[in-house]
């Protein structure tokens, strides 16, 4: 038993140093990864997490030496942070893990280039098609949303604007428009006399007597045409639907 607790101990110790040697490694691997919308503090803690990982994961029969092992540990662990909990609008996870994939190749072709790559650039690097470069670039924008409380502007009396001020809200006078065009050929398929009429009516709120009167019948015969002419229109609107 008391080989046992020593054995223990051992492996305890050994652990214990493994993870404060490599320590420096983790950090180096978050500072990879840095300026991506993420604080460092964070990503130190998760690199950290996953050097963890591969000190109780590494098996040194397998003949690959620790570091060899680690590190696709720890960068996996880190890739993993931005895709599962960076995000903040739903995205495919093969365009979470190309995003990352793409900015590492555009810091590396900047250095070897001496310039920003092109989409064609990161495109060859990738082996992947321009198309898929761009797809992945614009779904990048879904990483961060900004709040509509965001001040935007300058200052009001009532305080900043916010961006969700300067949104739209219901226009009822859209469905007027709806209404009018649903309605255009409807009127299109009426008579002159009876059109004007409708017309005068319903856009110049005419009543029936002033109507009447501009165009030269009587009030009895206007009504009886907007009679006929408005059930004509339903009957037509009636068919459209």
């Amino acid at each position: 038993m008391g080989d046992c607790t020593v054995a223990a101990d051992d492996r305890s110790s050994a652990r214990d140093e493994l993870l404060e040697n490599y320590l420096p490694l983790a950090e180096q691997l978050a500072r990879r990864f840095r300026n991506r919308g993420e604080p460092l503090d964070d990503l130190v803690q998760v690199a950290r997490l996953g050097l963890i990982k591969s000190v109780d994961g590494f098996d040194p029969d397998r003949g690959v030496d620790f570091t060899s092992y680690a590190i696709p540990t720890i960068s996996g662990e880190l890739k993993r942070h931005f895709r599962d909990k960076g995000w903040s609008v739903r995205v495919p996870r093969r365009l979470k893990d190309l995003r990352l994939d793409i900015a590492q190749a555009i810091l590396h072709l900047t250095q070897h280039l001496g310039r920003t790559p092109t989409v064609a650039d990161v495109a060859a690097h990738l082996e992947i098609s321009e198309a898929g470069v761009r797809e992945a670039m614009v779904s990048a924008q879904a990483y961060s949303a900004t709040s509509l409380s965001t001040p935007v502007g300058p200052e009001t009396a009532a305080g900043d604007t916010t961006l969700g001020d300067t949104l739209g809200g219901p226009d009822d006078g859209m469905r007027v428009v709806e209404d009018r065009e649903m309605l255009r050929p409807l009127l299109g398929r009426l008579a002159p006399r009876e059109r004007r009429i409708i017309g005068m009516r319903f856009y110049e709120n005419m009543t029936q007597s002033q109507i009447a009167a501009q165009v030269g019948i009587s009030q009895m015969h206007v009504s009886r045409l907007l009679t006929r002419s408005l059930q004509q229109m339903r009957e037509g609107l009636a068919s459209t639907v």
